[in-house]
């Protein structure tokens, strides 16, 4: 059978990768010798569920059998209700009809690709990035140029990369605050930098702001949409609002762009989910907003405790996360003295003998990202103190 050259440039998840591997040593003897149970610090997935509230709705509307299509945009009470949210804890007065919800971020990013992006545009990113961000451009047809960053840009682009590689093929920037896999943001004035200059030479920011709900520090709490409507804001309930498996998202867009994702989102996902949307008019319930604050505290007290220990052991996290729950973790040092030629196959040695499942860097980008892991704190807190005292154990034993 002749597969597409779409489908065949299309690169493997790695972290789901870990994740199969995962479960084949589960199948092990040694494994189910050992009385452990895997620790998986791979995805980015939080161990809360929907809120009860969530959940009650979900169970009302399958009783009720109001399961019917909606419209293709969402809808228009839970756009309503994300518009009420982004004036209550944002301070933003963003119209409904501005906001298209999806079949979870993922469709928003591809919708927004397939609006935007012509055969041969670049899209500039920065390396490291989330890789399915690169995949929704590459299978839009354009090109998706990663640019190093460093530690002291917290991992993201600045001004001046983008005007250095900004060429006559450029549509425009994806970027990520907070990002995964960092877990770094913008800081303001970089990001309203590059949106002016953006703007300027005529072209599109998409701003990938899943985990903008998930930010600890007051000066990156801020969405791109402050500072432009003419972002394209991507934003999930998956995370903020722990609904992974409910595959809902939204995004925000220019009004004139609503008309073209509309026919987009008819023809490829007919609507989101029924049940899902229904579900997710509990998420802003005072009770459930309670419940979300409370939990993003607990990520936050999880990052401080699971970050220093990472640097103990010689897992250095350069820059502190501001937000999101990852640990983008410098593993030369440990790489080094054990011999091992990078964190692909540092993974795999923590995976088989740790049984700690971790996201080796190379999923991320290109450049340098063989000497880093990335670390999801999503996991409850004994599960971290568990992995933590594993990585000791095993890190002392190579020593």
């Amino acid at each position: 059978m002749r597969i597409s050259q779409r489908a065949l440039q299309i690169e493997p998840f790695y972290v789901m990768e870990v994740a199969k591997a995962a479960a084949v040593v589960q199948t092990s003897q040694a494994f189910k010798s050992s009385g452990k149970q895997m620790i998986r610090l791979n995805i980015g997935e939080p161990d809360f569920t929907a809120a009860p509230l969530v959940q009650e709705r979900a169970m009302k509307v399958i009783r009720d059998g109001s399961t019917q299509y909606t419209h293709a945009i969402g809808l228009d009470l839970l756009r309503e209700k994300i518009s009420t949210w982004y004036q209550t804890r944002f301070g933003l007065n963003i119209d409904a009809n501005r906001i298209i919800v999806t079949s979870g971020a993922s469709a928003a990013l591809q919708l927004a690709c397939l609006a935007l992006v012509e055969n041969g545009d670049e899209i500039l990113m920065p390396d490291p990035c989330y890789p399915c961000n690169r995949q929704f451009v590459q299978a839009s047809g354009g090109t998706a140029k990663l640019i190093e960053t460093t530690p002291e840009d917290r991992f993201q682009l600045n001004l001046q990369q983008v005007q250095e590689h900004w060429g006559t093929h450029t549509r425009g920037v994806l970027l990520a605050s907070p990002s995964n896999p960092t877990g770094t943001s913008i800081a303001p004035e970089v990001l309203r930098s590059i949106l002016d200059f953006v703007h300027n030479k005529g072209g599109i920011c998409i701003a990938d702001e899943i985990y903008l709900g998930l930010s600890y520090e007051d000066r990156y709490a801020a969405s791109a949409l402050s500072m432009s409507d003419q972002v394209i804001s991507i934003n999930s309930f998956s995370k903020y609002f722990n609904m992974t498996g409910w595959r809902l998202g939204w995004m925000v867009v220019p009004p004139a762009l609503v008309g073209a994702v509309e026919r987009l989102a008819q023809n490829l996902f007919i609507c989101p989910s029924t049940v899902s949307q229904y579900a997710a008019l509990g998420c802003f319930e005072p009770e459930s907003l309670a419940l979300f604050e409370q939990r993003r505290a607990q990520f936050k007290a999880r990052r401080d405790a699971f970050v220093p220990a990472l640097n103990k052991l010689g897992l250095k996290v350069p820059v502190m996360p501001d937000g999101a729950f990852y640990a983008w973790a410098d593993c030369t040092d440990v790489c080094r003295k054990l011999g091992i030629s990078g964190s692909w196959d540092l993974a795999f040695e923590i995976l088989n003998k740790a049984y700690v499942a971790v996201g080796p860097g190379r999923d991320f980008g290109v450049k340098n990202t063989d000497k880093y892991i990335r670390f999801s704190t999503a996991s409850s807190n004994a599960a971290l103190e568990e992995a933590i005292a594993r990585l000791s154990e095993l890190i002392g034993e190579w020593r």
